[in-house]
């Protein structure tokens, strides 16, 4: 067999809208904005310049229904580059891009083979001895077990099957053409290239079973670094797969501890010393996107709480001071607890005391709160996954994970903070 290398992307989710954009102007906004296209765009300058065999995109290329001609034409223009190089791409259309979720189409370069949603189908590349087998969605919601329908393997070639799965739920995606790691192990193909789960993963080496994650991570939710994958295949065999770094932004949980400060300088202080250190470590000029996280017991709890506002602007006037395309902040969550038994100042009165011991006993004492939160936690978990994982209120944490005693204590400080506010 001839010796090749092909990559391996899928996720891209060209155009997906980004949130927490609103009303944010200026260059690091506007390179989120655009971060799917830049990021394609640079996976197709690394399949030029590593003279790869072809390219295997493994679903969700879209987002769902293009707002306008512009999404496709994009892509177009990227396949061409790649159809001037002499590089076929093989594209599966997955769960947001599937035949009833696209109602625009163009005609694509004659370079790029499209799977059917019909039934499970087969390129070969006869000059590097390769079949690559796969089926397009043709709904969004696709719940049987696709593989048992894939040909068996070709003899002779090396066969790469593509799926677009939740392969059990991983991850708690939606799990879209269910099927098993066993499925996939006995099919008997030497790599199989899945997508749908976004972060990178490589659940098997015997044969090859990877995940290849999403390309560009679009909110705080898919942190981290983000890759396609460049395999490099030698006489019928995977000698290395090695992963592809071609995001423009990188996101970032940033927690900031802010034990012991007892002024509002010491906490902006140390979410600078947060911010420029995780800037200093991005490379390649990608941009970091970071939600800001204050932790940690402080007797500033009540202010911070109570100006995030203020908080969110400081830090944007931090990440503004590094530069144009540096770091940009998302949000500030405040995270801290109060660092003494008294919430407010003594002259809120001695009502608020007492309501703060009767909260606190109420947290340990009393089958109320812990009713109260079970049912709601039990609610809020039946919720889509997509939904519960946009929470970050401590309050609704605390419920859903049935930390009662913790609920107890921030009710009481919400209900503590709003009584000072109103002068109690």
């Amino acid at each position: 067999m001839k010796s090749f290398r092909f990559i391996h992307t899928g996720d891209v989710h060209l155009d997906s809208p980004l949130k927490g954009l609103a009303g944010q102007e200026g260059p690091a906004a506007e390179r989120i904005r655009t971060a799917t296209r830049a990021a394609l765009d640079n996976l197709v300058t690394r399949a030029i310049d590593e003279d790869v065999a072809f390219m295997i995109i493994a679903g969700d290329l879209y987002d769902g229904d293009w707002r306008d001609y512009q999404t496709g034409l994009f892509f177009v223009r990227q396949m061409g580059r790649l159809a001037q190089a002499g590089i076929p791409v093989f594209l599966l259309y997955g769960n947001h891009d599937a035949e009833s979720q696209i109602t625009k189409r163009l005609f694509l370069p004659e370079n790029v083979q499209v799977f059917s949603s019909r039934k499970p189908q087969t390129f070969k590349l006869d000059g590097y001895d390769v079949a690559v087998h796969g089926q397009s969605f043709r709904q969004r919601d696709v719940t049987e077990n696709l593989v048992p329908d894939y040909p068996e393997p070709v003899s002779g070639l090396f066969n790469i099957g593509v799926l677009h799965t939740g392969l059990g739920g991983m991850g708690g995606h939606v799990n879209y053409a269910p099927c098993t790691l066993d499925d996939l192990i006995n099919k008997g193909y030497q790599y199989w290239a899945l997508a749908h789960v976004h972060q990178a993963t490589i659940l098997c080496e015997d044969p090859h079973v990877v995940f290849c994650g999403n390309l560009q991570g679009r909110h705080i939710r898919e942190a981290g670094a983000k890759t396609a994958y460049l395999i490099n295949v030698e006489e019928g065999q995977i000698e290395e797969i090695s992963p592809l770094d071609a995001s423009v932004v990188r996101w970032r949980q940033l927690h900031v501890p802010i034990d012991g400060c007892a002024r509002a300088g010491e906490v902006i202080d140390r979410i600078r010393a947060a911010i420029e250190g995780a800037a200093a470590t991005e490379t390649a000029g990608r941009l970091l996107a970071c939600r800001v996280e204050l932790t940690g017991r402080s007797e500033l709890h009540g202010q911070l709480v109570g100006s995030t506002e203020h908080l969110l602007a400081e830090c944007r006037a931090i990440a503004l001071a590094l530069g144009d395309e540096v770091a940009w902040i998302e949000r500030v969550v405040i995270s801290t607890e109060p660092d003494n038994v008294r919430l407010v100042p003594a002259s809120a009165g001695e009502t608020i005391g007492d309501l703060q011991s009767a909260l606190a006993q109420a947290g340990t004492e009393s089958d109320l709160l812990a009713q109260f939160g079970s049912e709601f936690g039990d609610l809020v978990r039946k919720l889509p996954h997509e939904v519960r994982s946009e929470f970050d209120d401590p309050f609704l944490k605390a419920a859903i994970e049935g930390d009662y005693a913790r609920l107890a204590s921030l009710a009481g400080i919400y209900l503590t903070a709003r009584l000072a506010r109103e002068g109690a």
